[in-house]
Parts: C-alpha cells; sequence; structure tokens
C-alpha cells in the first residue's frame, strides 16, 4: 500500500471507517466519486495554466531589438498592450 506522507496505512484506514460510519454505505462512493473528479479538474486545470504559461514567454532576444524600435517610433504603443 502506498504511503501518504505522514499518513500511513493505518490510519487511513481508520479515517475510511470513521467515514463509512458517518455517511453511510450508500453515499461513501459518491463521496469518492466527487473526489476523484475534483482531482482530476484540479489537475487539468494546472497543466493547463503551465502550458498557456509556457506559451506566453517571448524569445529574450526579440523582444529587446522591439522595445528599441517601438520607443523610437511611437511611445504610445507600449500603454496599448495587454498586460
Amino acid at each position: 500500500m502506498p504511503s501518504f506522507g505522514p499518513v500511513g496505512p493505518l490510519e487511513l484506514i481508520i479515517v475510511l471507517a470513521i467515514a463509512l460510519l458517518i455517511l453511510g454505505p450508500r453515499r461513501l462512493p459518491e463521496l469518492g466519486s466527487a473526489v476523484g473528479k475534483t482531482i482530476r479538474e484540479f489537475r487539468k486545470a494546472a497543466s493547463d495554466v503551465q502550458e498557456q504559461a509556457s506559451l506566453e514567454t517571448p524569445p529574450s532576444q526579440s523582444s529587446g531589438s522591439q522595445s528599441t524600435t517601438s520607443s523610437d517610433s511611437a511611445p504610445s504603443d507600449r500603454s496599448d498592450r495587454p498586460a
């Protein structure tokens, strides 16, 4: 059985037994399914954010040449760029 940080297998069994007593056998599978869907959505959102961050980083060489040409021709162009 895999270890979950400081929570060992015995503690995990105790927590599941208490959840079974409190929620009952009918609600426990529903709760497990909801937790699984939540974790899946969180992982998908986290990977989407990482993907967007990697796509939005501009190359360092082209940004230096663009800043000198745009400041010479039209300084108001920088204020129109989204943050």
